[in-house]
Formats: structure tokens, C-alpha cells, sequence
């Protein structure tokens, strides 16, 4: 099976590598070139889900995840990084926080995510037994839920796909939440052309790559 994806190297000195899960059929190459030189001195690496674009097989949470697991593993193998932080926006925020169960993180940014997807679609379509249909729930807050990792949300205040309350009931989750942002008169989609969102991503890069951040995380995971 192949796994197609781009990686766009920092023009100056690497600060850490961001591995970038995007949404739902995402193009990685659109999302790479979304970042523009906004983000100085980080490497990023996208990739095509499996069955998207020129990635082959087919998309389950399963095979998702343990294609994160992989991605993880070779970038960090052959980047060496000083730090990986992980973004995931829409359904990638539940890839990312599986992710994050499996794999030491410095930490994680979520992008407009939600408690689980079969929350998601029951607020969405009420009066159909989705929790018995659904194959593939994404419990990103049982997979946060008193994880000691440092974990920032960027969500929006007029979100129409992933209600607010859902977001959340996720933030409510997390052990060691370090920004939480919502962004002004943005829905799911637009919330990516606010400028209020870039300034928030590059807050929560510089938060989570904070010295005395990472000494509390070490500290905490050690108890």
C-alpha cells in the first residue's frame, strides 16, 4: 500500500515538525501551501488519508490511526526532530488524538474538534439510531481524557458542523489544556480565512514549544 504526502522543510533552523492530519478528503497539497510563510522556522508534513487523492487502500479509524502511528515513525526517523507537535483539523483532530495514546507528542493543536464523531452526527441527524450505525466513533475525549499532554483548541463560535457544545465537551477533557481560542463570526469552513486563526496557531506553536511547558509535561507524566 502507498501513502502519498508533502513535506516542506523550514528555510531556516528547524524549531519542530508539525505533522498536519487534515479533514475529510483533504488535499495535502492545498493544506501545505494553506500555511504560506506564516510559520516560520517549522518543518510540516501532510498527507492524503488512505483511499484519498493518490493514496491507496481504504479509510477506517483503524487504518487511519495506524497510518498516523507510521507517518509519525518514519518523519520523526528521518527528520530527527527537537520537537513534534501534531495538528489535526476537523476529522483530523480524532486522528490526532488517537495519535496522541500512542505516541510520545510535544504537544497537540485541534483544529475545530469534537468529543467524538458519533456526537457529531447525532446532534446532525437527531432522530436516526446513529450510535448503533456508526462504525468509526473517534472518542477523541476518551483518548485525551487525563492525558498529561499539552493540548491547544482553535474552534469556531458559529461552527455548523461540529457544534460548540461538542468542542467543548472536549476541551472539558483534556488534562493540560494551554490555549483555547474561538474565532469570531466563523463557521467550520471559514474559520481558516480569519486572521484571527493564524495568530492563534502560531500562539499555540510558541506555547507548546515553551521550556518550562515541556518541564511541567515531563513532570506531570512522571507521577
Amino acid at each position: 500500500m502507498r501513502l502519498v504526502g508533502a513535506l516542506r522543510r523550514a528555510d531556516t533552523s528547524s524549531r519542530c515538525l508539525l505533522l498536519v492530519f487534515g479533514g475529510n478528503a483533504e488535499d495535502a497539497d492545498w493544506r501545505l501551501r494553506h500555511f504560506g510563510d506564516w510559520l516560520p522556522g517549522v518543518d510540516i508534513a501532510t498527507f492524503f488519508y488512505r483511499g484519498y487523492g493518490p493514496s491507496d487502500g481504504m479509510p477506517s479509524e483503524t487504518a487511519l490511526v495506524a497510518d498516523a502511528v507510521l507517518i509519525h515513525d518514519r518523519m520523526a526517523e528521518r527528520l530527527g526532530p527537537c520537537a513534534v507537535i501534531v495538528a489535526g483539523l476537523s476529522l483530523g483532530s480524532g486522528v490526532a488524538a488517537q495519535l496522541a495514546r500512542r505516541r510520545p507528542l510535544t504537544g497537540l493543536i485541534l483544529l475545530t474538534p469534537f468529543n467524538s464523531i458519533e456526537a457529531v452526527a447525532a446532534a446532525r441527524y437527531p432522530f436516526v439510531p446513529v450510535r448503533r450505525l456508526l462504525r468509526h466513533p473517534f472518542r477523541s475525549d476518551a483518548a485525551l481524557a487525563g492525558l498529561p499532554l499539552p493540548v491547544a483548541v482553535i474552534a469556531a463560535e458559529e461552527d455548523d458542523i461540529v457544534p460548540p457544545r461538542l468542542t467543548r465537551r472536549l476541551i472539558d477533557a483534556l488534562a493540560l489544556p494551554v490555549l483555547i481560542a474561538w474565532v469570531r463570526q466563523a463557521d467550520h469552513v471559514s474559520i481558516y480565512e480569519h486572521a484571527e486563526y493564524r495568530e492563534a496557531f502560531v500562539r499555540a506553536i510558541d506555547r507548546l514549544l515553551e521550556p518550562t511547558l515541556a518541564e511541567v509535561t515531563v513532570a506531570t507524566s512522571r507521577r
